[in-house]
């Protein structure tokens, strides 16, 4: 069986790597000359993920064609970025796997609806859930959620993607998978600043809990699932990327707790934090369906240039009110 990704950063190579290990062959699209070159010639791809060794049942090209002749097609390109290469790419009725976490700025549309809109005729799922790109590649186990509004095509595409290490659940809430990607990088921006500034793990505690009643507030006025937001795509994620610097985003947030301004820290990457792209527009979104997301507008302030002690007294000093979502 041959197998599709788009995105040769970290995370596309990991499920690269991941797929190519039942002996599947994978055609793995990348923007790079020099990527492409170092996976096919060398098995490696140093720049996005060092010190793996990449199967050779790994092809790179720059030919997307290509890549769209086969199905499924996992879908890994940064969220911002992804109707421009959907738009591109041939619409053959393979089945897409979005693996990216986000929402579309402007639009405020979530990615299954710029899929769609995008590669007409193209059925489309959601794999979401607490992944970091390096375990994923090194063949450490995790599980993630894979939803689809059909529920025969997530357990289908469900039996295509699984792996010893790699266990998929499936799902009818595709929303409620989008949302705890997208919000989750967002707190874990929130939950690095708590770390960088020197609060503590009382705080860091604290602050994963009331933004997973954020989450959830704004999941089930989107019209996402409780048990979804409180499942692998939600909470499980949300656990992961903020307790760990291998998270892009907690890295971030720790260099504005101690103090760092947003554009000179995402100007040294080489890699995305995507919640510093979600945030504004989770910001506005809230702000439309009349959903209070406090940390979130914490995070906006910040990425703008706020003082970071100012922001977190902002924080500390709100009304007391009621514990709930």
């Amino acid at each position: 069986m041959t197998i599709g990704v788009i995105g040769g950063g970290a995370w596309g190579t990991a499920l690269a790597q991941a797929m190519a290990g039942n002996g599947s062959e994978v055609r793995l699209w990348v923007r790079e000359t020099d990527v492409m070159a170092a996976i096919n010639e060398r098995h490696r791809n140093p720049d996005y993920l060092p010190g793996v060794a990449l199967s050779e049942n790994i092809t790179a090209t720059d030919d997307l064609a290509w890549v769209a002749e086969v199905s499924p097609v996992l879908v890994v390109t940064p969220a911002q970025h992804m109707r421009s290469v959907l738009s591109n790419m041939p619409a053959k009725g393979q089945a897409l796997i979005l693996c990216s976490k986000g929402i579309e700025a402007g639009s405020h549309k979530f990615l299954h609806h710029v899929a769609a809109e995008s590669v007409a005729g193209s059925p489309i799922a959601v794999l979401s859930g607490p992944t970091f790109a390096h375990e994923v590649a090194q063949g450490l186990p995790t599980a993630v959620t894979l939803a689809a509004e059909n529920m025969e095509l997530a357990q289908q595409l469900a039996s295509v993607i699984a792996r010893p290490a790699l266990r998929p659940y499936v799902s009818s809430d595709v929303v409620g998978a989008e949302i705890g990607g997208a919000v989750k990088n967002v707190l874990a921006i929130a939950c690095g600043v708590v770390d960088g500034a020197g609060l503590g793990q009382n705080a860091r505690a604290a602050l994963i809990a009331r933004g997973f009643a954020e989450m959830t507030r704004y999941g089930l006025a989107r019209g996402a699932r409780a048990e979804t937001l409180a499942g692998l795509s939600g909470l499980g994620d949300l656990v992961l990327t903020c307790s760990s610097t291998s998270s892009r985003n907690f890295s971030l947030g720790v260099g504005l707790g101690r103090g760092g301004s947003a554009a000179a820290l995402m100007a040294d990457r080489k890699t995305v934090a995507e919640g510093a792209f979600t945030a504004p527009v989770l910001r506005q979104s809230a702000e439309a369906a009349g959903v209070d997301m406090p940390v979130t507008q914490a995070v906006c302030a910040l990425l703008d240039g706020a003082d970071v002690r100012q922001v977190i007294d902002g924080l500390l000093n709100r009304p007391l009110r009621e514990e709930g979502v």
